[in-house]
């Protein structure tokens, strides 16, 4: 993965709850693993954490996940999601 946090496809999840974030969060990885892309950013935000923990702990049991890790400083720190998907 690259440095350049311009090189992901981004989902910006602020301002939806936890249930519309994992709807919107599904269908953005599966167009994304359809599309060949190799990895994307999920964007939720740092604030009460909520959202975070509810995206951090659905990506595990989703079979398109290869690994996830929090963005690197540039790329937003603990308020984005770098998630690689499955070949």
């Amino acid at each position: 993965m690259s440095p350049s946090s311009s090189s992901y496809l981004e989902l910006d999840l602020h301002r939806l709850n936890a249930d519309e974030a994992i709807i919107e969060l599904e269908a953005f990885l599966y167009e994304a693993y359809c599309a060949g892309v190799p990895a994307v950013r999920v964007v939720h935000g740092k604030g009460t954490g909520m959202l975070r923990d509810t995206v951090r702990s659905w990506l595990p049991k989703r079979s398109l996940v290869k690994s996830f890790r929090p963005g690197w400083t540039w790329e937003g720190g603990d308020g984005v999601t770098i998630v690689e998907l499955t070949d």
